[in-house]
């Protein structure tokens, strides 16, 4: 074994501490996570506390003085957010969005390269430099802009859909771009060898994770979902994301692309909201990170130098953006609010300048010290992301014209009036009742053998754990207006009833249970109505032995809903008692002391 050396792991601890005081400050204050761990990188990083430590030895402990060392971790970050974009999206929207995407994202891109590339070359850099920065700072940060709206609630809306639309053509060209500075230096007949060299491993990689992602992923995901296992599901999730960018990577893309497609890949698949609820956890972690590594590069010193210069430079990137921005979103025939809101979002600069600025240089297309320059007053830009968010928030609150355009096609806009829990013989009984009267529901069941047969006759199933209220939420429960539980196992009915009652009063929540006693303690915790397995089994063979014996149908019915309701009166008011409640608490000890046995599959 290796000598234990704790400073490898300082740079770790430092940001799960700062993740730990950040992101509850930040949210009680209401202000965006983001910015905390921007500022953040910048106080702990080498140009800040770092700085200092060299001074002052005791602080060496708390400055993050290796960036370099969580720089490709952070990296990570932007992969998983692609990739959540894409679970979000699948082909069919993607399509729906095209026109935005290739249209205005072209008018974006190239508008704002020709009018920061000219304002380059009028201050002095050589054209070829002048043409690199302009498309450098024409890019947009993905991965603050996302987040930003995300926590306003904005990336549903018209806006928030243009502004991804033509985040999304920013990311298609970065692969390019990148490929066109290497080729700077090529020249004569080593040009067309390396637009093959480029190409061909691009379409290669490109076509190896469509097609093999159609052929494989929805495999791999129902082999592990047989196995019951929560970890080698995450593993499984890890591996489709991780192993997609690094593909794409070597094809000579970008890592996000790839995770982007395979998000797209799993969008349509039964495991899709569960594949959410396990990587959010992931994506916010990283993303944190990644934030953390933008705002500890950024060099205090060569600001505070030439600090006017520097605010100037940012200044003028956003405005100059800004005023493009809005212009092609006229030119698209945007209104003017939503070309408003996309113009301030799509302003500052963002991190792929980096990658194509460092490129640049390296390759000697740019020099070093307008690179440096560029970088800087593209971080100062990105810090402006969160309060040009906050502008934009404010804009949206205003009425919508008459003729503003309805907003774009929102994942989980179309949510279901209802979700069923347990979709077995109960579960698809209720389900066929509920579409008869035209009712929109969602079905979600443990047994993946199940779900692929239902989804492939066209139920809205999808495969999962429901008795995580994070889960719920991704499929649509806080704009649902019933939540039916047909689930054969009585703990995780009872689980999901107290976390559903505690997050929305109002939800008229329907469980089956297994007796009158099960009832009670249903009732007891919240739901609207529970429908015991024995009483009702009794008063369906009454009704048949009543028909049979000649009584009057609507006399059998009658009497079979006055006995219904009398059962009920008798069971909700001891669920109100004390002594009840207290009964029931007993119970969920016990239940808690006991191992739990696996998830049950659908209920006989």
């Amino acid at each position: 074994m290796g000598t234990f050396a704790p400073e490898q792991y300082k740079e770790t601890l430092i940001f799960l501490a700062t993740a730990g005081v950040v992101v509850p400050v930040f949210r009680r204050l209401k202000f965006s996570p983001v910015l905390g761990f921007l500022g953040a990188g910048v106080l702990l990083g080498p140009y800040g506390l770092g700085a200092l430590a060299r001074q002052i030895g005791w602080l060496a402990p708390f400055a993050l003085d290796n960036v370099e060392q969580i720089a490709p971790v952070a990296e990570f970050g932007i992969v998983f957010l692609l990739f959540m974009i894409g679970l979000e999206l699948s082909w069919q929207r993607l399509a729906i969005i095209g026109r935005l995407v290739f249209g205005l994202g072209a008018l974006q891109v190239f508008g704002s390269a020709a009018a920061l590339g000219a304002l380059a070359f009028i201050l002095g850099e050589p054209p070829t430099s002048a043409a690199v920065l302009g498309f450098a700072l024409a890019l947009s940060s993905t991965a603050i802009v996302i987040p930003v709206l995300a926590e306003t609630k904005r990336l549903g809306t018209t806006a928030g859909r243009t502004i991804f639309a033509v985040l999304l053509f920013q990311d298609l060209m970065v692969a390019p771009l990148l490929f066109v500075v290497a080729m700077l230096e090529m020249r004569g007949g080593g040009l067309g060898m390396a637009v093959v060299s480029f190409l061909v491993p691009a379409l290669t990689g490109l076509t190896v994770i469509v097609l093999g992602g159609r052929l494989v992923m929805r495999p791999l995901f129902r082999h592990v979902a047989a196995a019951g296992s929560t970890e080698f599901f995450m593993a499984a999730c890890l591996l489709v994301i991780i192993g997609t960018g690094v593909l794409t990577a070597a094809s000579g893309l970008s890592m996000g692309l790839g995770a982007f497609i395979a998000g797209i890949l799993l969008a349509e698949t039964e495991y899709r909201r569960e594949i959410e609820v396990t990587i959010e956890p992931f994506k916010g972690l990283l993303l944190g990170l990644f934030f953390v590594s933008i705002g500890a590069s950024l060099d205090l010193a060569h600001v505070f130098s030439a600090p006017l210069a520097a605010l100037g430079l940012a200044l003028g990137i956003i405005f100059v953006k800004f005023c493009i921005n809005w212009l092609a979103g006229w030119m698209a025939r945007l209104s003017v609010r939503v070309s408003t809101e996309a113009a301030l979002m799509l302003a500052p600069g963002g991190e792929f300048a980096f990658v194509i600025v460092t490129a640049a240089v390296a390759a000697k297309a740019m020099p070093a010290h307008a690179g440096a320059e560029a970088m800087i007053a593209v971080t100062l830009s990105m810090f402006a992301v969160p309060f040009l968010g906050a502008l934009a928030k404010r804009l949206a609150r205003r009425p919508a014209a008459a003729s503003e355009p309805a907003a774009l096609p929102e994942p989980g806009k179309d949510a279901p009036d209802a979700i069923i829990v347990g979709f077995g013989r109960v579960g698809q009984l209720i389900g066929d009742m509920l579409h008869t009267h035209a009712i929109r529901y969602l079905a979600v069941d443990t047994d993946p053998g199940l779900v692929k047969r239902l989804r492939a006759e066209g139920r809205e199933i999808y495969w999962g754990n429901a008795s995580r209220p994070e889960f719920l939420a991704r499929c649509g429960l806080a704009k649902a207006k019933a939540l039916i539980i047909t689930m054969s196992k009585p703990a995780d009915a009872e689980d999901i009833v107290r976390d559903a009652r505690a997050g929305f009063p109002d939800l008229i929540i329907v469980a089956r249970a297994r007796d009158a006693q099960h009832a009670t303690l249903l009732y007891g915790l919240g739901v609207s109505d529970a429908v015991p397995e024995t009483i009702e089994a009794s008063l369906q063979l009454s009704e048949a032995v009543l028909v049979d014996m000649g009584i009057p149908m609507g006399k059998v019915i009658a009497s079979i809903h006055e006995k219904r309701d009398e059962f009920r009166k008798i069971l909700q008011p001891i669920a109100g008692r004390a002594e009840a409640r207290q009964a029931i608490k007993m119970s969920l000890r016990l239940k808690q002391m006991n191992k739990r046995q696996p998830k049950s599959k659908a209920e006989d």
